[in-house]
């Protein structure tokens, strides 16, 4: 019998790791293992949380449709899981883990420990490459190393990837249903603990069939015009697809076959731009696999740990509840902290806010997004948080500061995004929605005034990393 010990591939197609364990023709089951105070320490949001909570039953639907039982437990931590999992292959004979692989540090320890007590147990241990169209080394530069930079490692990325074809397998069913009698595990079921935070996510469905429907309707009706609407919130121009891509219920071959599908390559247009925030992806998970820094909050770049941060609860404060007093940073973070979700746009803008007008640690805002994102994934999360802070690799150069009126005026220009999330802006005219305090009526607004001047800010900024660069 094969085990397959699921994690963030919540899926039952395109699933490495389960179709090459049903390919042994050998009875298949599978696995899933809450680990609350790992989670906990990585910040798991609840509404996250909820998400794996609600696609797990319609997980073990898709599975028991290929006569494949799924069974679950509760365990502490991730040492507690691999003890478990090694556990259960000794008692119940199976020949085979499979898994598919995470980069982070704890996940790749997680991982070698596994497969070093099945070692010692006489167990098979198959670590597949799933989370990526190319595994981390098959991209590389001419001198065999990893890519800095996101350009050169873009045309690398797809020069590679159109000389193969993508691929999307699906799962054969197997003839005999594996099964396990454990006291240590369950088959999947309300009953089952999950002692874990949730908040609704709702807004996302987690049938298989409607989530490859939200795919193929955004490929069919949206990204044409993605490149034209992306960056304005007020209109629906994003595939909202990164909650599914962060849990496994999407791979990236799905939605990359379905991007090019009876397209004339390379892409044009929105599909290259969509293709382009895909291949990012890639680039951040590739990063966090050759960089076990970036997993333990350091900067990629040296100088980065030169910075010298402010300490203000009261900003930090006013940051996450929205309460800035400039609209565009407020709004955004009433979305995310509502919602769970954030437009890209808007997480560069209040991200840029943080960093350098406030000069507060981007860890605090990168902990922050990944306790409220209802798509946190770490690789991608880090990445954005320190292309902001100018820290990372490739990262937005320092002296590039975002000014949240202006980033308001051109991307919300109306005012249609704000007034949404700050009702007490309703009245405002269009002119001034972005800098209400110049409006003639302001002192009667229930809306603060700026926190800080962003041009005095800004000056600040420019020294301090001058600064930092310099030491």
């Amino acid at each position: 019998m094969k085990l397959v010990w699921l994690r963030r591939d919540l899926r039952v197609e395109d699933n490495t790791a389960l179709v090459q364990a049903c390919a042994s023709g050998e009875p298949v089951v599978a696995l899933y293992i809450a680990t609350p105070k790992t989670w906990q320490n990585h910040a798991l949001a609840p509404i996250q949380a909820d998400l794996i909570y609600r696609r797990l039953f319609e997980l073990q639907k898709d599975l028991a449709a290929k006569n494949i039982n799924l069974y679950y437990a509760q365990v502490d931590s991730f040492l507690d899981s691999v003890q478990l999992v090694t556990s259960i292959a000794k008692q119940q004979g199976v020949s085979g883990v499979w898994f598919n692989k995470e980069y982070e540090v704890d996940e790749q320890l997680r991982d070698a420990k596994l497969i070093g007590m099945l070692e010692q147990a006489g167990i098979d241990g198959i670590g597949c490459d799933d989370k990526c169209l190319l595994k981390p080394g098959s991209v590389v530069n001419k001198q065999g190393d990893y890519f800095k930079v996101f350009t050169p490692f873009k045309r690398a990325y797809l020069e590679k990837m159109y000389r193969q074809a993508v691929v999307v397998t699906k799962v054969t069913p197997v003839r005999t249903q594996g099964t396990v009698q454990s006291s240590q595990i369950d088959e999947f079921s309300s009953q089952c603990p999950f002692d874990y935070p949730r908040q609704t996510s709702k807004r996302y469905p987690v049938n298989m069939d409607a989530i490859i429907k939200r795919l193929r309707d955004f490929e069919r009706l949206s990204v044409s015009n993605y490149h034209l609407q992306r960056d304005f919130p007020a209109i629906e121009g994003t595939s909202e697809l990164s909650p599914y891509l962060a849990i496994g219920a999407l791979s990236i071959r799905q939605c990359m076959a379905r991007l090019m599908f009876e397209q004339q390559l390379p892409l044009s247009g929105g599909r290259e731009i969509w293709q382009s925030e895909l291949v990012w992806r890639e680039f951040y998970q590739h990063l966090t696999y050759f960089e076990p820094k970036l997993s333990k909050g350091k900067s990629f770049t040296p100088w980065g740990d030169n910075l010298v941060w402010k300490k203000s609860d009261s900003a930090f404060s006013a940051w996450k509840n929205g309460t800035t007093g400039y609209p565009i940073v407020d709004a955004a973070m009433r979305q995310l902290n509502q919602t769970g979700w954030m437009h890209n746009r808007l997480r560069m803008i209040v991200a840029s806010f943080l960093i350098k007008d406030l000069h507060l640690d981007w860890r605090l805002g990168e902990q922050y997004f990944m306790s409220q994102l209802v798509d946190g994934d770490y690789p991608a999360n880090n990445g954005g948080w320190q292309w902001c802070a100018s820290t990372g690799c490739d990262g937005q150069p320092y002296f590039r500061i975002f000014n949240p009126v202006t980033q308001g005026e051109k991307f919300d220009p109306q005012g249609e995004f704000v007034r949404t999330w700050i009702p007490e802006l309703q009245d405002v005219p269009d002119k001034f929605i972005h800098q209400p305090w110049k409006w003639i009526n302001a002192k009667a607004l229930s809306y603060p005034s700026p926190i800080v001047d962003h041009k005095t800010e800004r000056e600040i900024t420019l020294s301090l990393y001058k600064e930092a660069k310099e030491r």
